[in-house]
């Protein structure tokens, strides 16, 4: 498969704390094995194998979910080896 970048957000924002699911969201992208994740307070983004994306979005709209979002955007972007 080939790589993948993903992009996300979840809600509702808190402007002076990150709410507890955007925390978790973080979390599973930055224990994931994936390459170039950057977390900031109004977007997200990772990039790894297709296989390794997958996982990690699985597991971050349900973790995320379960921990209070009531909205996760997200793109997923096929991408060429010569972007990552």
């Amino acid at each position: 498969m080939e790589r993948l970048r993903v992009e996300f957000t979840t809600e509702p924002f808190d402007l002076d704390e990150a709410p507890r699911h955007a925390v978790v969201a973080r979390e599973v992208v930055q224990g994931a094995a994936l390459d170039a994740v950057d977390v900031g307070p109004f977007g997200n983004t990772a990039e790894g194998s297709g296989e390794q994306v997958l996982a990690a979005v699985t597991e971050l709209l349900r973790r995320s979910l379960e921990a209070g979002a009531t909205r996760v955007s997200l793109q997923v972007n096929v991408i060429g080896e010569d972007e990552g």
